[in-house]
């Protein structure tokens, strides 16, 4: 293309911005600007700081976490699909790679989309089995995606960032809330005298060692992953990389987050229906998990299927309750 040709594509595309603020609704822009400005202060003042986002030292913008994601999402009434577009699956050299598409719909509707990567290559996997994270890595790859959408749905990249991969503290907080067997049975030790190994080689000839780490421990997660071998727990059994007999993956548990989310949209229809968030809670769950009394054991074996389940419900209740719809018990 001719220099001619650049300087008459170029007023084209001024002339094109031109004619659409021209043949704008002002008043309609200044509405929406105003909507996005007040949801975008609803959402500070209702996530938790520590758990919904961080704060990075030295920046200006804090951090949006997966739960802080969840609870946006839910506030828009939106649901999201996750589709793997690329992958690179190196046994040979032990390599893993993840592009994941996350779409946000809403009534059918396609709103908008997100893209997030991980690989095995990352600092944070440095120190595990790489052919034991595989599937750490592919959610990884999900939750970015998710984080990428939600950004972009509720016009927020101006008060979030999804500069992750320095929060460390957050990072080990996210690792330990969704920590399985296998997770901490691949986790390899990098110093003493069982350097390079991991911790489930490391239970089959010297025990004592591990309840040492358990204790004494710098990081919390290995402190935790070296518990978790010890002694594995009921709810963390579920977890196993072991097949049911159907040949089906074992069920996932719900992660501290997704119960804490539970909990807080309990409390908001709590709040418009005087019950107590307890009972709201429970009333769904019982709905959803046959035969669930609340009980510890009841939450040690809630399924992430379950929860999500959980949660939609919720999400109906509290619409149904802000239109004014006979959603509830109450009379």
């Amino acid at each position: 293309m001719t220099e001619k040709s650049n300087a008459a594509v170029a007023v084209t595309s001024n002339e094109a911005g031109i004619s659409l603020i021209a043949n704008a609704d002002m008043d309609k822009m200044a509405a929406q600007l105003q909507s996005i400005s007040n949801f975008q202060m609803m959402v500070e003042k209702n996530l938790n700081d520590g758990q919904d986002f961080g704060v990075i030292p030295g920046t200006n913008k804090p951090t949006l976490l997966k739960p802080g994601a969840e609870k946006i999402q839910m506030l828009m009434g939106v649901t999201s699909e996750y589709e793997v577009t690329t992958k690179i699956e190196d046994y040979e050299r032990g390599f893993f790679a993840y592009t994941v598409r996350c779409t946000l719909s809403k009534g059918g509707t396609k709103i908008t989309e997100g893209l997030g990567s991980a690989n095995t290559k990352e600092k944070r996997y440095r120190n595990q089995d790489v052919f034991m994270i595989v599937n750490t890595v592919l959610k990884m790859a999900k939750k970015r995606a998710q984080i990428d959408a939600t950004l972009t749905i509720a016009s927020l990249s101006n008060v979030f960032t999804q500069d992750i991969e320095d929060m460390d503290n957050f990072n080990q907080k996210e690792r330990m809330d969704n920590m399985s067997n296998g997770d901490a049975a691949s986790t390899k030790v990098t110093f003493g005298k069982h350097k390079g190994k991991t911790l489930g080689e490391i239970a089959k000839e010297d025990r004592s060692y591990l309840s040492w780490l358990s204790e004494n421990a710098k990081q919390d997660d290995l402190k935790q992953a070296a518990a978790m071998v010890l002694n594995p727990k009921q709810a963390a059994e579920v977890d196993k990389a072991a097949d049911d007999v159907e040949g089906k993956p074992a069920p996932k548990l719900a992660t501290q987050n997704k119960i804490n989310l539970i909990v807080g949209f309990s409390k908001q229809i709590a709040d418009q229906t005087g019950d107590a968030p307890q009972v709201v809670t429970n009333n769904v769950l019982a709905e959803v998990v046959k035969g669930w009394k609340g009980e510890d054991a009841d939450w040690n074996h809630l399924t992430e299927e379950d929860a999500n389940t959980t949660c939609n419900k919720l999400q109906e209740l509290k619409e149904a309750l802000e239109t004014g719809n006979p959603f509830t018990n109450k009379k």
